[in-house]
């Protein structure tokens, strides 16, 4: 994203594979350009098989172009914690070794300051059992890594999602940065079963739920946010015991993850807004797109036509007047 603003500064993290460090700012507000490589070590220019070899002292980092009006580092540093285990000075996730720990280079007295308030704000908070380990040094030379290397995940996506379900790097910061206080609410709000399914990954039985047979015409919208999600005009019964869909009503609502669960290798879908667990999306449905989109009723509510307006989702209508989208 490119800023008219002269007032350009750059911040240095490093937090294990730096293909997982890009993705977290390269679409944010204030984030003129993200570049994976290596810095803190005493060799000039080394490759990635040097770094990986622990000889050069060199970490893997990314180093960030931004604009402070738009995106204070204060916000960089909390976009940076949210991607690594801080407790961990061995390496990160399924990566070992000094090149992968986590650090945060700092490039002026400032955001020395800062990182160091921020590391003890966040030891004192409580959210690890352990002592945060990220060190904090001043930045040293930085190198571009290869070319390969760069915006990794945009040129290889489901290699990407694989590695970070595969490394456990998903999973943990997943589950390190719940909102324990919205969770508790949740579960005032919703069924036990909703709850499991939406917020656990959980599965409903087959063919005794709610929707897998339900044949009104209307939209299913996230039980938890409201968003739009499916449409009746895209299900159809592929005899499984879910509601099937051959696609969501927007792409804009849905997100696919890699999921490595139950020793199997799957696509899920989850919800952008409310970033609720829906279901798995198949290769073997019967539209144009050769997708099935098996959705567990539980992670659903349903707006019949007729209540469309009503319920806010008048827009909605006209796709069920033209019997097509």
């Amino acid at each position: 994203m490119n800023s008219e603003n002269s007032q350009i500064e750059i911040a240095t993290f490093a937090g294990g594979c730096f293909w997982c460090m890009v993705s977290p700012f390269d679409k944010m507000p204030g984030i003129v350009k993200v570049v994976s490589g290596y810095t803190g070590g005493h060799v000039e220019n080394p490759t990635y098989e040097q770094v990986c070899s622990d000889t050069t002292g060199h970490f893997e980092a990314v180093q960030i172009t931004y604009d402070p009006t738009l995106m204070p580092y204060k916000e960089l540093l909390q976009i940076f914690w949210r991607q690594i285990d801080p407790t961990d000075a061995g390496g990160q996730f399924g990566d070992r070794g000094q090149s992968y720990a986590p650090v945060i280079f700092y490039h002026t007295p400032e955001q020395e300051r800062l990182a160091l308030q921020s590391k003890q704000e966040l030891d004192a908070s409580g959210r690890f059992s352990k002592p945060i380990q990220t060190l904090i040094l001043p930045a040293k030379p930085f190198y571009p890594a290869e070319d390969y290397h760069q915006d990794y995940y945009q040129k290889n996506p489901l290699r990407y999602q694989y590695y970070r379900a595969a490394s456990g790097r998903a999973q943990f910061t997943k589950e390190a940065w719940r909102d324990h206080g919205k969770l508790e609410e949740l579960k005032k709000k919703l069924t036990p079963l909703q709850y499991e399914v939406t917020q656990n990954s959980g599965t409903e039985r087959p063919f005794s739920n709610e929707f897998w047979d339900h044949k009104e015409e209307g939209i299913y919208v996230d039980i938890v946010s409201g968003e739009p999600l499916f449409s009746s005009l895209d299900k159809f019964d592929s005899g499984c015991g879910w509601p099937s869909f051959t696609k969501p009503m927007t792409e804009e609502n849905v997100s696919e993850h890699i999921d490595l669960t139950h020793n199997m290798v799957r696509t899920e879908v989850r919800s952008k807004g409310a970033d609720s667990h829906l279901g798995h999306v198949f290769e073997d449905g019967p539209g144009e797109n050769g997708l099935r989109y098996c959705i567990n009723s539980a992670a659903l509510r349903f707006i019949p036509k007729d209540r469309l307006e009503e319920e806010g989702f008048g827009a909605y209508k006209t796709i069920f007047e033209k019997g097509q989208r």
